[in-house]
């Protein structure tokens, strides 16, 4: 009875993990697609240059590759060191999203404000040598969303120090229109453009979030329980 629970619980084991890992292929494999074409595409931050998209997606991808493998294995080894490995570092990961989330909340208006400084502090850096990625990802952001500026079309006003704005806040683009009449530009701030999007996608957003979070529990639930069972196999046999 105790060694048809345990097969159960392996096979179980094995294949939320295999899906686990393979989710955290997927992921990974985005990643790189959009490091390798899109490699000019960067972050919007002046001081985290780091922080595109396809590196969050790679390195997202590559921890839930090897959280995946970590329990595949203690699986199908029924190896209890790997099983709790996995476990803590699965609650580990639970409790920091549950801490981001919440801190999220609790500090929105200070995050809002520091956003706001550091993307008005990186307008300084477009169009410069070597920030190439920064300026393609304005020129993207303000042609997608219809938007000039982080809070308004005059922060451009002070990255040229006179009154222009780049092409793409143009409401017909063409070459140096950001020269002509302010009638002609998008006005709308670009972080209330995007922030109002989020808003309208909040449901998906949530969607999943929640299943994401559902799928960490049920690891910890099949991890914890073989585990457990584990033990009782071992003491019963012994």
């Amino acid at each position: 009875m105790a060694e048809g629970c345990m097969r159960g619980l392996r096979y179980g084991m094995v294949f939320f993990n295999l899906l686990f890992w393979l989710g955290g292929c997927g992921i990974l494999g985005v990643g790189v697609w959009l490091s390798v074409t899109q490699g000019n595409f960067a972050t919007l931050s002046s001081s985290l240059p780091s922080l595109s998209a396809a590196n969050l997606l790679i390195a997202v991808g590559t921890i839930i590759m090897v959280i995946g493998c970590l329990g595949c294995v203690g699986a199908v080894k029924e190896s209890r060191p790997l099983l709790l490995s996995f476990f803590i570092l699965l609650l580990l990961i639970f409790f920091l999203e549950i801490l981001s989330i919440v801190l999220f909340f609790v500090y929105q208006d200070q995050i809002d404000h520091y956003a706001q400084r550091d993307l008005k502090r990186g307008l300084q850096l477009f169009g410069t040598e070597g920030n190439v990625g920064l300026t393609n990802a304005w020129m993207i952001v303000q042609t997608d969303f219809r938007c000039c500026g982080v809070t308004n079309h005059t922060d451009w006003f002070e990255v040229y120090n006179t009154s222009r704005v780049p092409d793409s806040c143009c409401l017909e683009y063409s070459d140096n229109c950001g020269l002509e009449n302010p009638g002609t530009w998008w006005t709308a701030p670009c972080y209330e453009r995007v922030k109002d999007w989020l808003q309208e996608n909040l449901v998906a957003l949530w969607i999943f979030a929640l299943c994401t979070a559902l799928t960490q529990i049920l690891g910890l639930v099949f991890s914890m329980t073989m585990f457990c069972q584990a033990i009782k196999v071992e003491t019963f046999y012994a």
